[in-house]
């Protein structure tokens, strides 16, 4: 009896581990989380049954399974198609979008929302939420938790918007609050988790996209408006003492540049977004569609034009100026570009990566492997990471088990 409460016990404290090897693709059956966990057969067996009754993932027993090692192949993990999701949302200066999200960043259902985001962050969360109750309603999902990516950086513990430079809202508006109200209002009953859009690009690509593997990661992105950061070490973001590092958009890369909204001048989110490279490259920018895609679209349709090219090479050199230093101060082992930044770095890559070595001590010395992310809706992915979080720390006292258990 003893002996059977202890593996009952180890086998409970290894589900949150399990899942999240399963949920980021390290466990593809049942050998490897053996190995992974570190435990017998039987306890990982246990383990995969117990994370299959809960709903939250499938165990493929038929033959053809990759194998894990002599004898017969191993069980197949794979997340459980029809398992419950999270509301995850993203606010941008165009608008916002909402999504489902299930495990393994696995997007269900998304819903974009184009509108003038209003001064009142209030009014575009109750957007976000009823968009998100419609998806819900349409894919008859069970909710487990809502996340939300704002283009801020995020004071913690009390979710504050600190500075949404490129939104209408107040500096320290509560946008977690504001979130977990406008859930509740919707009979969603979850607390909303709220950060900063470029940290859940960063922790969305460490997961599940071009950031696997990094232990010191380094993100920079640039999506409707202005320039982000974030790190991500051994597997954790950084973000400081208070939520507010890598404020990296506001690192100086033209002395006798625009005026910043910071009060500064020069500063990287103002000399290499999408509305700087439009503005360089003498393209008065519409009313039609977003910053990001204007831009987007000038550079591949029209990058053999002197006049885009050199707006190209321009936010290129600005922006290897702003990583250098970076590179300096951080000692990154991986660099990840996302928004407009993964355009330019694939429009040319070789200046860009030039421009980072030749000012910086490390890129020097052999070089920081500069890729593109490769997710799309990284931020929503990310979000949806925040709310999923509490499951994979403890899946049983999650709202996902719970639920299962009701």
């Amino acid at each position: 009896m003893t002996q059977t409460r202890t593996r009952l016990e180890r086998g409970r404290s290894a589900l949150g581990p399990a899942l999240e090897l399963v949920h980021t693709g390290r466990a593809p059956t049942r050998a490897v989380l053996t190995a992974e966990l570190g435990v017998t057969r039987a306890t990982a067996g246990a383990v995969a049954a117990e994370l299959e009754a809960l709903g939250l993932i499938q165990v493929d027993a038929r033959p053809g399974g990759a194998a894990g090692g002599q004898g017969r192949p191993s069980h197949r993990l794979a997340i459980a198609p029809r398992g419950p999701v999270v509301l995850a949302a993203q606010v941008h200066s165009d608008g916002f979008r909402a999504a489902l999200v299930g495990l393994g960043g696995r997007i269900v259902a998304t819903a974009p929302g184009c509108m003038t985001v209003p001064a009142d962050p209030a009014g575009v969360l109750d957007a976000v939420v009823e968009a998100g109750v419609g998806l819900l309603r349409e894919t008859g999902r069970r909710c487990v938790g809502a996340g939300l990516a704002v283009p801020s950086a995020v004071a913690e513990p009390e979710g504050t918007a600190l500075n949404p430079l490129h939104l209408a809202w107040p500096a320290g508006a509560p946008v977690r609050e504001l979130f977990s109200r406008s859930l509740a209002a919707a009979g969603i009953g979850h607390t909303g988790f709220t950060g900063n859009d470029v940290n859940l690009v960063a922790l969305a690509e460490h997961r599940h996209g071009a950031g696997r593997g990094a232990r010191h990661l380094l993100c920079v992105a640039t999506g409707h408006r202005g320039v982000g950061g974030a790190l991500v070490l051994d597997g954790r973001l950084h973000t400081g003492s208070s939520g507010l590092a890598l404020e990296v958009g506001h690192l100086t890369v033209n002395p006798d540049g625009t005026p910043c909204h910071c009060g500064s001048r020069g500063c990287l989110d103002i000399e290499a977004d999408p509305l700087a490279f439009l503005t360089a490259a003498g393209h008065r920018p519409g009313p039609e569609v977003s910053l990001l895609q204007q831009a987007r679209q000038l550079l591949r349709d029209s990058y053999r034009d002197p006049a885009v090219r050199g707006a190209a090479h321009l936010l290129i050199d600005r922006l290897g100026l702003g990583l250098a230093g970076l590179v300096n101060i951080l000692n990154p082992d991986r660099i990840i570009l996302g928004g407009f930044h993964r355009d330019l770095l694939q429009a040319d890559p070789d200046r860009l990566r030039a421009r980072v070595a030749e000012r910086s001590l490390w890129g020097r010395s052999g070089g920081v492997p500069i890729v593109p992310c490769a997710l799309d809706h990284n931020s929503l992915v990310g979000a949806a990471e925040l709310a999923w979080q509490p499951v994979l720390d403890d899946p049983l006292a999650s709202p996902a088990g719970a639920g299962a258990a009701s």
